[in-house]
C-alpha cells in the first residue's frame, strides 16, 4: 500500500488526512487541537497566532492519525500542505520566529494599504497587482516596519503560514507564486514579483524566500522534524497552497465557468478566470490559481467573508456549548425569516467585499417577547448566505458565472438549512462533496509527486447530493435578502456618518 499526507493548517485546528493512492479513498483523518486555537487580539481589529502552535498541533494531529489507522512512514508517497492565507510569518537568520503571526484576519495594516492604492495609483494596483495592496501580507510587513523597527532589523526572510509549516518540515524558506500572489507580492503584468510596491513600502526583496512550483518536489522531510511527526525522513513535500485555491482543487474546481464555496471560520466563494480581470472596487480579489501557467491562465477570483462561521462559533459558546447539529435543529424549526430578525455577520475585523469598512456584528428587530434561541440562530445562518449573496454579485459583474457551486459538506454546510437557504437566495445548484482542505492537499500532493495526473487526482471524489433552488422558496428568501441589503445600507450609512462626527472632534 501506498499513501498521500495533506496538512490542512487553519486558524481553528490542524487537519491531516491519509489518502490510498490506489483508490483515491480518504483512509484516515485527525485534527488537533481538541477545542480551537485562540487567537491574541492585543488591541481592537488586531489577530495573532504563534507558529509554534501550528507545528506543534501538526504533530499532535499526525500523532492522532497514526494511532487511529496503523501505516509504515516509508508508505507515504508525498506530503502536501494547506494553509490559512494571508498571514505573516517573520524568521531570523535561525529561522525561528520573530514575533506571532500577523494572520488573515487582523485589520491593522487597513490604511497602510489603503494610502498604497492612492499613491502607487488605482490603474497600475489593479492592472498589475489585480487588487488594493489592502489589508494582505505586503502591508502587514509595511506595519512591522514602521511600528517594530528592532524587529523589521532582524528579518532573515518572511512566508507564509504554510511556508513555515513547510520549514518546519524540511528546514528550507520556500514559497509558491500563487503564495506571493496572495501576499500582493506579485505583479501580474510583468509576471515577476511586484518590485515597485516593495520599493514604495520600502521592502527589502531579499526577505522573500526562493520560490518553488506548487505543484512538484520542493524540499524533503528531515531527520529531526520525521522523529518529531513520526514520519519517515526524505518524504517529499510535494504541494503547498492557500486554503481557498486548495479548496477549489479539493472540489476539482480548476476552469472558467466552476466555483468552490466554503464556510467555515470565513465564508468564501472562489471561482476561476482565464483572464486577469478585477474589481474597481477590490471588494473580491484575484489571485494565482493552483493551475496556473504562463501558456494557460488561471486566477482565482475570491469573494471573503470573515464573520461567517466565527458568528455560529460565538452564538455556540454563548447558548452554554450547545451542540451546531442541536442549533441547526432549532433555527431549522424557525420559518425563514426568523420572524423579521436581521443578523449582519461583519464581526471578525474588516471586510473586503465592504471597501475593508470595520463595521462590527449587527443584530436588528429584536423582540424580547417573541425571539428565542431558534430565531437568532435561524437570522444567522441566512445572514450569513445573504453576504455571500451581496459579494457575489460583485463577482457576476467581473464575469465570474455563478449557476453551480460545488462544496465539501463540512462546516456550516453540514445544516441543511444552511444548504436551502444558500441555493434559494443564490439562485445556484450546489454540489456538495465528501472531501475537505486535508484531502484535498493529499491528492494534490499525488500530482506533485507525478503519481497522478489533474484527471486521475480525483478519481476517489465522491459527489453526495445536488440542492437545487425552488420557485416557492426563492421567494421567500428573495424577501429576507432584500430586508437584509436594506439594513446593510443603513448601517453602513451609519458608520459613515459616525466616522465623520468622529474625524471632526479629533
Amino acid at each position: 500500500m501506498k499513501y498521500l499526507l495533506g496538512y490542512d493548517l487553519g486558524s481553528s485546528s490542524v487537519k491531516v488526512a491519509l489518502l490510498d493512492i490506489e483508490t483515491g479513498k480518504t483512509v484516515a483523518t485527525a485534527t488537533a487541537p481538541d477545542q480551537e486555537m485562540g487567537m491574541m487580539a492585543h488591541q481592537a481589529g488586531w489577530a495573532e497566532q504563534h507558529p509554534s502552535d501550528w507545528w506543534r498541533e501538526a504533530i499532535n494531529a499526525t500523532q492522532k492519525l497514526k494511532k487511529q489507522f496503523s501505516f509504515d512512514p516509508a508508505q507515504v508517497a508525498a506530503i502536501g500542505i494547506s494553509y490559512q492565507m494571508h498571514g505573516l510569518v517573520v524568521v531570523d537568520k535561525n529561522l525561528q520566529p520573530l514575533r506571532p503571526s500577523i494572520i488573515w484576519c487582523d485589520s491593522r495594516a487597513v490604511a497602510i494599504g489603503n494610502q498604497a492604492f492612492i499613491d502607487l495609483g488605482e490603474d497600475y494596483c489593479l492592472q498589475h497587482l489585480l487588487n488594493s495592496p489592502g489589508n494582505f501580507t505586503a502591508s502587514k510587513l509595511k506595519w512591522v516596519k514602521d511600528n517594530e523597527p528592532e524587529i523589521y532589523a532582524q528579518i532573515y526572510k518572511i512566508m507564509l503560514p504554510g511556508d513555515y509549516l513547510a520549514l518546519q518540515m524540511s528546514g528550507v524558506p520556500q514559497t509558491t507564486v500563487s503564495g506571493l500572489s496572495e501576499g500582493i507580492f506579485w505583479d501580474f503584468a510583468e509576471q515577476k514579483i511586484a518590485q515597485k510596491l516593495l520599493d514604495y513600502y520600502g521592502l527589502d526583496a531579499s526577505v522573500i524566500p526562493d520560490i518553488v512550483p506548487t505543484f512538484g518536489y520542493q524540499a524533503a522531510l528531515t531527520a529531526a522534524a520525521a522523529a518529531e511527526l513520526g514520519l519517515a525522513a526524505g518524504t517529499p513535500i510535494a504541494y503547498r497552497a492557500g486554503d481557498q485555491p486548495n479548496n477549489a482543487f479539493s472540489l476539482n474546481v480548476l476552469n472558467p465557468g466552476e466555483l468552490a464555496t466554503t464556510a467555515g471560520t470565513s465564508g468564501v466563494v472562489y471561482g476561476i478566470n482565464a483572464q486577469p480581470h478585477f474589481d474597481a472596487q477590490s471588494r473580491v480579489n484575484s489571485f494565482v490559481h493552483v493551475n496556473h501557467t504562463a501558456a494557460q491562465p488561471r486566477n482565482g477570483v475570491l469573494l471573503c467573508v470573515n464573520g461567517t462561521g466565527i458568528l455560529n462559533s460565538w452564538l455556540r459558546k454563548l447558548a452554554g456549548g450547545l451542540s451546531y447539529d442541536a442549533m441547526n435543529q432549532q433555527a431549522a424549526e424557525t420559518p425563514i425569516g426568523a420572524d423579521g430578525l436581521t443578523f449582519l455577520p461583519f464581526g471578525n475585523g474588516a471586510e473586503r467585499v465592504l471597501s475593508n469598512r470595520l463595521v462590527g456584528a449587527h443584530l436588528q428587530g429584536l423582540k424580547l417577547n417573541n425571539h428565542g434561541s431558534g430565531e437568532v440562530f435561524r437570522a444567522a445562518q441566512e445572514g450569513i448566505v445573504c453576504a455571500l449573496e451581496y459579494g457575489l454579485r460583485v463577482m457576476r459583474q467581473m464575469g465570474v458565472q455563478t449557476q453551480t457551486v460545488r462544496a465539501g459538506r463540512a462546516n456550516l454546510f453540514l445544516s441543511p438549512l444552511f444548504r436551502e437557504a444558500f441555493a434559494n437566495v443564490t439562485g445556484a445548484n450546489i454540489e456538495l462533496y465528501d472531501t475537505d482542505g486535508a484531502q484535498g492537499a493529499a491528492r494534490a500532493a499525488g500530482i506533485g509527486a507525478a503519481i497522478y495526473d489533474f484527471k486521475s487526482a480525483f478519481n476517489g471524489l465522491t459527489r453526495l447530493t445536488v440542492i437545487e433552488p425552488e420557485a416557492h422558496l426563492q421567494a421567500q428568501y428573495g424577501e429576507v435578502y432584500e430586508r437584509w441589503e436594506t439594513y446593510l445600507g443603513q448601517s453602513l450609512l451609519n458608520h459613515t456618518n459616525l466616522k465623520t462626527i468622529v474625524n471632526a472632534n479629533k
